[in-house]
């Protein structure tokens, strides 16, 4: 029995190695929406982004956040975006490279950003996420915090809390925590 697909994929290959370009890739809807949501980013002045894998891999990116207000003014912050192939129907994998004292991102760099679990819907994108990274650290949350320890001094002791993100941010232990300097 003669297999067509086997046939026309084959046709398909020897076409794409004729003009002496390999095939195409087909991309999948979450890599088109994806090239369309970086295409049209409106980066604020604080927030710069890369491709460590290089621009064919629009998939896994980092963006980087130096706030310019807040309690973490000065420092930088990277965090990795891993986007599925299911996107924008699940939102990005977005974690925290750098080792913060946040009340919003705990020591192993995981965010607590409500977008990217049970607010999350299609409609977000990629500039939605980065915006809502900026916030949290113009305005972290000690009501919802993955960093309980730092929630409470937030909470409890606003001084302490910014003289402890200044102490971390500048290379130094918080308790018996160690943050590399990140200013």
């Amino acid at each position: 029995m003669i297999n067509l697909f086997k046939i026309k994929d084959k046709k398909n290959q020897d076409a794409g190695n004729a003009n002496g370009r390999p095939p195409l890739k087909k991309q999948s809807a979450g890599e088109l929406r994806l090239h369309k949501d970086i295409t049209e980013l409106n980066l604020p002045s604080t927030t710069t982004i890369s491709f460590p894998n290089g621009k064919d891999d629009l998939m896994n990116f980092e963006i980087s956040i130096r706030p310019d207000e807040g309690y973490h003014m000065g420092g930088t912050f990277i965090f990795t975006f891993q986007v599925p192939p299911s996107y924008p129907h699940e939102p990005p994998k977005v974690k925290c490279k750098t080792k913060v004292y946040h009340p919003n991102i705990d020591l192993e760099g995981n965010v607590c950003l409500n977008i990217l679990r049970e607010d999350w819907k299609p409609v977000l994108n990629i500039n939605t996420i980065i915006y809502g990274l900026s916030h949290l650290f113009t305005q972290p949350n000690h009501e919802d915090p993955l960093n309980h320890d730092a929630a409470t001094v937030l909470r409890d002791n606003p001084r302490l809390f910014e003289t402890n993100a200044r102490r971390a941010m500048s290379g130094g232990y918080v308790g018996q925590v160690y943050f590399p300097r990140c200013i």
